[in-house]
């Protein structure tokens, strides 16, 4: 593989449960894909159209039915503490602990020599503009607080490659705003490889190098679409001409998928008249 290349895809298909039974569900069908070292690629398309799962593979959370996937020179055959960290819409920190002991505890089950913790703790907390709230409890902190002490924890892995599912799905638009900013910052800095899922239009075109649209379920790559904008991009892009383009054209490969995935989820005729 390339040195060029971070994450590759290569046929990976995945269905849960066994073909012929009545809840067997094709998730992810026949999907390939590079991803270069330092991109930010987002995948967006209709609820069920298997992009968590998708993430899911490439961490190694999930065996594919069908294909492989290789980060850098290694096949990905189960989770790699070592070169893929996450990000979870839920922020998952422990609520008895401080915020610089989440961390800890992060690199900790990463395996990270003790005395590198403190140091590498406070200069995640310090990326993310928190270095002032190292010893807070969760429970102290906005919800967007945590969404940053959950990517530090994330960042103190120091691993090339960051997967991020919905993130900042649960917070308020301006804070999402402000956290993409703050990405796209990050981004420019540390040159991670980030794949990020995400059902807002807007946040795809603010954060990612390329956009992959999926179709709906069972899903595969319906387009590409690269977003030419340097990191880091300012709030300004936003009001862009190329900004706007780009969400329309979205949308428009996006809406078919999307009533396609409504159909599909719909109850049949007759069903529940009893």
């Amino acid at each position: 593989m390339s040195n060029d290349i971070a994450v590759r895809v290569s046929g990976v298909s995945h269905h849960f449960g066994e073909v012929g039974d009545a809840h067997h569900v094709r998730a992810l069908l026949d999907t390939s894909l590079d991803i270069a070292r330092g991109e930010l690629l987002a995948l967006i398309g209709p609820s069920g159209c298997g992009k968590s799962t998708l993430l899911n593979v490439i961490g190694g959370l999930l065996e594919p039915s069908t294909g492989s996937v290789d980060v850098g020179a290694k096949r990905v055959n189960g989770p790699m503490p070592r070169d893929i960290a996450y990000v979870f819409q839920e922020n998952a920190l422990f609520p008895w602990n401080t915020v610089l002991d989440n961390i800890k505890l992060g690199m900790l089950f990463q395996g990270v020599p003790k005395a590198e913790h403190e140091d590498r703790a406070r200069q995640s907390l310090k990326a993310v503009g928190l270095p002032e709230f190292a010893n807070h409890y969760p429970g102290q902190l906005s919800g967007g607080m945590r969404q940053r002490a959950a990517l530090a924890r994330a960042l103190s892995l120091d691993t090339p490659v960051l997967l991020m599912d919905e993130p900042f799905g649960a917070l308020d638009e301006q804070t999402r705003m402000v956290l993409g900013e703050d990405l796209s910052i990050l981004l420019s800095r540390t040159k991670k490889t980030i794949v990020f899922v995400t059902h807002s239009l807007g946040e795809a075109v603010f954060l990612a190098d390329r956009v992959a649209v999926f179709s709906a379920r069972p899903g595969r790559i319906k387009e590409l679409i690269s977003v030419d904008e340097p990191h880091p991009r300012k709030p300004e892009f936003v009001t862009a001409p190329k900004f706007t383009a780009l969400r329309n054209r979205l949308y428009e490969l996006l809406h078919d998928e999307i009533r396609k995935s409504v159909e599909l989820s719909a109850p049949a005729p007759g069903a529940g008249a009893h």
